[in-house]
């Protein structure tokens, strides 16, 4: 299957990851079946974590010093550490538990902002990366090696590694309970 794949660019690859993972949200959204919403949040969170994986072995090392404003790359880290905890928030989780549907909406906002960055004409990572000359078909190719590894390892979504964060430090957070509305007076 791999050696009839068409060959892609990285940024070509990486799009056409953007817009698998857009379609699995709007496919959420519209599903009402918990067992169905179950399936597409594994799905969802196996194709972002090894877009993450693919994206920050290769793809940033490989723009780093290269582009222009390097604060997109740090910006970036930032954006899928952040995502990477909802993701293992709701790996670790189903459609009862209580926030997860507003995880699910939380994450694809977070996802649709990080793409929006990433796309963005003359400004953002992706024509940085093409302004600076990177060689985006041998760099598509060993995100496409990458990523069928990965896909082989995990592409069923199951024993997926705990997410991996590189700009967070390691806070330790408490469970607190949400806080309920006042009862209203007669």
């Amino acid at each position: 299957m791999a050696t009839r794949q068409k060959k892609m660019d990285a940024i070509a690859l990486l799009k056409a990851d953007h817009r698998k993972v857009e379609d699995l949200f709007e496919q959420f959204e519209k599903a009402r079946d918990n067992g169905r919403k179950e399936k597409l949040v594994k799905q969802i969170c196996t194709e972002l974590s090894i877009h993450a994986m693919i994206e920050e072995e290769i793809f940033y090392p490989a723009c780093t010093g290269q582009i222009e404003d390097e604060d997109l790359i740090e910006e970036s880290y930032v954006e899928h550490d952040g995502a990477k905890v909802l993701i293992s928030e709701l790996l670790n989780s189903d459609p009862d538990n209580e926030f997860y549907a507003a995880k699910v909406s939380v994450l694809s906002e977070m996802i649709k902002h990080h793409v929006k960055e990433e796309e963005k004409r003359a400004e953002g990572v992706f024509a940085e990366a093409k302004e600076a000359g990177l060689d985006l078909e041998a760099l598509g190719e060993r995100l496409m090696e990458r990523k069928q590894e990965l896909m082989a390892e995990f592409g069923e979504g199951d024993n997926l590694p705990a997410p991996e964060t590189r700009s967070f430090t390691g806070h330790e957070l408490q469970q607190g309970k949400p806080i309920e509305a006042p009862e209203a007076a007669d």
